[in-house]
Formats: C-alpha cells, structure tokens, sequence
C-alpha cells in the first residue's frame, strides 16, 4: 500500500476532497511534490510558516536543543532553558501588563484556556464573541465561532456564548457586568481580512475596561508579523487583558501560548490546584524554534518588508474578474464574483503551480498568505500565473 492509499484509507478525512498534493521536501516559499513538481505556496500552511519552511535558524535551533534534550516532563514541572527563554522573549515584545505566559499546543487550545481564565479571574459565565469570528475546532472555541453551519451538527455546544455584529459600537452595550470575557480577532481572518475600524477597537476596549470584562485578543492568524506588525494590535494601539497566539510562532512546529498579567495568570494554580494542564505544553524543541522565530521577525527591517510586499502582491494582482482586495500586511483576501470562480481559481492555479486557499465560511473569497520571507521575484511570478488564471475565469 502506497502513501496515497494509506491517506485515503487510513487517515481521518476533514472533506471529500484534499488538495492531495504528496510533499517531498520544503524550503523557503517553495513546496516540492515526491514527483518533482514545484509550487509556490501562498499560503505557508494557513499561516503557519511566517518565516518560510525550514529557515535555517529555526533548523539550527532545533537541531541543538535535540542535542540535549526532548520532551522531560509536563508542563509547569521542571525548569528548561528554552522555555524560560522563549518566556522571557515574548514577554519583553508585549507591554507590561502581558508579562506571563502559559505555553500549549495549538491556536484552540490557547482560546480554550483564555476564556477558562477569564472566568476563573471574574467569576462570571458569559462570554461575548463576534459574528464572523473563528476561533478554533474544539468545542469551547467552536461555541464562540460565527460559523453556524459548522457548529450545528455539534450542538449542545458550550452555554454563555453571545454573539454581536463585528465592528458595530451600538452593540457594545451587551458587554455588561456578567461577561467574563470578550475574545475577537483585531482582524477577522476567517470571515476575509475584516479590518475594524480604530473607533471600534477603542470602544471595546473602554466597555470591557469599565464592565470589567477581559479582552481577549485571538492573534492566532495575526501575529508574529503577519500584518506588517509584530501583533495586530499594535496596529491601533489597544491592548488586551488576554493574548492568544499560535500557528506562525513556531516556525513549522506545534505551538500555542496565552499571555497575560503574572496576578491573572497565578490564579490557574489555586482554588483549584492545577487549574489548567497541558503534557506537551512548551515543548523544549518548540520553544526553542519559537525562540528562533522571535529572533527572525524581530530583525530591523524584517517587519518593513513585509507590508511592501504586502503592497506589492495587492498591485500586482489587479485585474477586473477580483471585485475586492482586503489586505493588513501579507494577510489577503481576494474577492471574486463567486464561489464556483473562486473553487476554479484554486483548481486552475494549483495546476500552474501556485497554492492558494478557501477560507472556511467566506466562499466568494480566497486566502493568500505566503512565508513572510517571500522574495520579490516569487512575489513577481506568482502574481504573472494569478493574472494567467483569472483570465481563464
């Protein structure tokens, strides 16, 4: 049995039809199939290889700390050099009031433990979400998505959740004194780029300041300089309580990490004890290639040529069948007519050796978000077989 067969067969489907490309090697922004063939990937794992695949630094990092030592113990049990130093890192990049970081697994299982924290620090149950809003699979991030259709067959979800409309002032009232917390993307990445507007931003916060909710911000898609800026919310200058994080962090590795305040963060070990546990949490050979990452997008410069870039990709990809161009940094959301032109977009520009992608509940639209680290001759030709598919429209 060969390795399609046994995908077919033996692994778990999440659809009827996978891209089903059979990955040889990978590096930089360029994915090589077991039979050769070459594609640019405009997608980098949905946001997943920030720095490109296989950056030689992160390959290093890994590298020496497999020298040492994997995986010893779970988490928050011995104390291990690179997740003291990955701590350390992150913290001294936010402000001062995210100076404590609990390490996971995934972008979910940050959300997951966000809100639980949100309601061990309050006291309180309901939690306020955004309509268009993604936040994971699970079933306590699933309960504050917007995607209904996805959610349905898993329902009774988790109580408490209360959705408003995204980038709304209006609706702020609903933030009262019984939310726990508020978790919204500062970009809705899902619902196609959704950029709010600064007013908004600032309204959520100063609702949540004066209920005595917790913000929580979801950079699970957003962060590590995937908009041009570290974190997204640099962006407007409002800062949450509660900073989620995950997918680019770890450059290619598993991931996740919550961040806030050292007096929030101690209440997860009391009243009760061990109040949130992970096994492989700030695994040592993740947190040292998430370490290395820090290290990359943090070089003078690197978060500039991002948004040229950025700005670069949306000219060039101009052209009367996209109706829109949604964009923060390198994170973009093409629009076109309809979803029957967007599943052909992707068809015909796999076949020419580009990857991109759906979104999961924005089928007009279709994602691109490539390596940070994309050079601008790819940029160049990408664009050239974008223009050659949407003239095939």
């Amino acid at each position: 049995m060969d390795n399609k067969e046994i995908f077919y067969r033996h692994l778990a489907p999440t659809s009827p039809h996978p891209v089903g490309l059979e990955v040889g090697h990978a590096a930089g922004s360029i994915i090589t199939t077991t039979d050769g063939r070459q594609y640019f990937d405009l997608i980098a794992g949905i946001g997943v290889a920030n720095v490109g695949h296989r950056h030689p630094q992160v390959v290093a990092a890994i590298k020496e700390q497999l020298e040492r030592h994997a995986h010893v113990m779970v988490y928050g049990e011995y104390i291990q050099q690179p997740v003291s130093a990955l701590a350390a890192r992150l913290t001294a990049l936010l402000p001062a009031t995210l100076d404590c970081v609990y390490l996971v697994n995934s972008g979910t299982e940050a959300n997951e433990a966000a809100i639980k924290l949100a309601k061990r620090v309050t006291c309180r149950y309901k939690v306020v979400a955004f309509r268009g809003g993604y936040h994971g699979n699970t079933q306590g991030s699933l309960s504050v998505s917007g995607n209904e259709i996805k959610k349905q067959a898993f329902r009774p979800l988790i109580p408490g959740a209360v959705f408003l409309p995204f980038n709304e002032v209006a609706s702020l009232d609903a933030i009262d004194s019984n939310t726990a917390a508020v978790i919204m993307e500062p970009i809705q990445g899902d619902a196609g780029v959704v950029i709010p507007d600064q007013a908004f931003l600032e309204a959520v916060r100063q609702r949540c300041t004066d209920s005595g909710a917790l913000l929580i911000f979801d950079e699970v898609q957003t962060g590590i300089g995937r908009t041009g800026r570290l974190f997204a919310f640099e962006h407007y200058g409002v800062a949450p309580d509660i900073l989620t994080l995950a997918k680019g962090l770890g450059g290619g590795l598993p991931i996740g990490a919550f961040v806030s305040s050292y007096q929030h963060m101690q209440q997860l070990a009391h009243n009760p004890m061990l109040g949130h546990i992970t096994t492989f949490g700030g695994n040592p050979l993740c947190s040292a290639a998430a370490t290395a990452v820090l290290d990359i997008v943090t070089t003078p410069g690197f978060l500039d040529e991002v948004e040229k870039k950025g700005a670069l990709l949306e000219k060039l990809l101009q052209h009367r069948q996209v109706k829109a161009i949604r964009r923060k940094g390198l994170m973009l959301a093409i629009e076109l007519e309809s979803e029957e032109k967007v599943d052909k977009a992707i068809s015909l520009a796999l076949e020419r050796g580009v990857i991109i992608y759906w979104f999961l509940s924005t089928r007009h639209c279709f994602r691109i978000s490539p390596p940070l680290t994309i050079t601008q001759h790819e940029i160049e030709a990408a664009a050239d077989i974008l223009q050659e598919v949407f003239d095939l429209l």
